[in-house]
């Protein structure tokens, strides 16, 4: 069963502003908040280092990115408004973060050829564990369509498997204690966990973090593999879908009240020093998309991913300032 994220999130970090990028225009129309497409973009890349121009251009109400960067030092991903967590707190092993799982490899099974990685690896013992999360800055995300492919694993990359190890990818208030706390959570757990078997993908939408108040549906199936992971929050209900397939509608007051901000993570729930030696866990995620205030059909969302790597496009941000 999904738990809250952590006990009081506290951030490390400035935010920062992400109007950052290179964009060369192509033919470009902004999608309709019945579902139309967007069309195609501009062009902006994000793994040179190098600064990027401050003037937006693209699709109105965008957020688009390949995470093309060299590594978790790279001043772009900065700039374009990620943070590799190393703070304390949970969830999970207390206190484990670190970026020395977060990665920016080649992989031919991604599209465009490159990939963001979380590598989440554990002995069993808290000294011997590192979780990972990568979050974005700026709280500027709200009603609209979120989507992201993500790649789940079933087993380990290295080691034993039988890790209560959690995948996830979820938007989220930058305060658990907010009064329009919102969070909308994908969480998957191969191997399950809280006393319950895996495989099991929950998709949550919560009201309140503490105490907990949440409605949630689990999916007991193996979801091993690339998907493309869907919220969709417009009218008054937050509709989750993956590769095209509706899971779970929440309306009511399990719809976001507030700006949030979008983190994918790689953690464990326990540790489990039975297993023996040292296990790797990969979480792996292709390209993250947002339309601002809009219900972006799936077709749509893959049609105007594909004009954005056609047209050479990383990074795209013309949401809103402020």
């Amino acid at each position: 069963m999904s738990q809250p994220r952590r006990i009081r999130r506290r951030r490390a970090w400035s935010v920062l502003t992400l109007p950052t990028l290179l964009c060369v225009l192509t033919a470009c129309s902004s999608g309709a908040a019945s579902g139309g497409g967007d069309g195609t973009d501009g062009s902006g890349k994000g793994g040179s280092g190098t600064s990027a121009s401050p003037t937006p251009t693209g699709p109105p109400g965008t957020l688009f990115d390949t995470f093309h960067y060299t590594g978790a030092n790279d001043p772009s991903l900065t700039a374009h408004g990620w943070e590799i967590r190393t703070g304390v707190g949970g969830p999970g092993i207390k206190d484990s973060w670190s970026d020395a799982g977060a990665s920016f490899p080649a992989d031919t099974t991604a599209q465009g050829g490159r990939t963001l990685q979380l590598q989440a690896t554990t002995d069993g013992t808290q000294k011997g564990t590192k979780q990972v999360e990568i979050q974005s800055t700026g709280t500027k995300l709200f009603n609209g369509t979120y989507a992201a492919r993500v790649y789940l694993s079933d087993k380990p990359a290295g080691g034993k498997n039988g890790d209560h190890v959690v995948q996830s990818y979820f938007p989220i208030s930058p305060a658990d204690d907010s009064a329009n706390y919102s969070e909308l959570d994908y969480e998957y757990m191969p191997n399950g966990g809280w006393g319950a078997p895996g495989p099991q993908l929950d998709t949550t939408s919560w009201f309140k973090a503490d105490p907990a108040d949440r409605v949630t549906k689990p999916h007991k199936q193996h979801f091993e593999g690339w998907h493309i992971m869907m919220v969709t929050s417009v009218d008054g209900k937050a509709t989750y879908s993956m590769d095209g397939k509706e899971l779970f509608t929440s309306t009511g007051k399990y719809v976001p009240r507030e700006k949030m901000d979008v983190h994918f993570s790689n953690w464990f729930i326990d540790l489990m020093p039975s297993l023996g030696g040292q296990r790797t866990w990969n979480l792996k995620v292709n390209w993250f998309y947002y339309k601002d205030n809009a219900a972006v059909s799936y077709a749509d969302v893959q049609k105007t991913v594909d004009g954005f790597y056609s047209a050479g496009t990383d990074f795209v941000d013309t949401l809103p300032k402020g």
